[in-house]
C-alpha cells in the first residue's frame, strides 16, 4: 500500500471515528474503503485524441457502410 495524508475538520475526524468504532475498523480502513466506492462510481477517463484528427464524424452510427466504402475485409 501506499501512505498519503490527509487533513480533516475536526467534524468529520469524529464522524468517521464512530463510523469505524461501529463497523470495528480502523480509520484508515474507513477512509479506504470510501475512497474505493467513490472512485468506483466516477466515469471512466476520456480519451483526449478524440476530436484532435479529421473523419467523416458518423462512423459509429453507420458502421457497415464505413466498412464497406473502405473495403474492409474484402479479398
Amino acid at each position: 500500500m501506499k501512505k498519503t495524508s490527509l487533513y480533516l475538520d475536526p467534524e468529520t475526524d469524529r464522524a468517521l471515528m464512530r463510523l469505524a468504532a461501529t463497523q470495528g475498523i480502523t480509520k484508515a480502513e474507513a477512509i479506504r474503503r470510501a475512497l474505493k466506492q467513490a472512485v468506483a462510481k466516477a466515469p471512466p477517463p476520456r480519451l483526449s485524441a478524440i476530436g484532435v484528427g479529421e473523419g467523416p464524424g458518423d462512423v459509429a452510427g453507420d458502421v457497415d457502410r464505413h466498412l464497406a466504402e473502405t473495403g474492409f475485409g474484402a479479398a
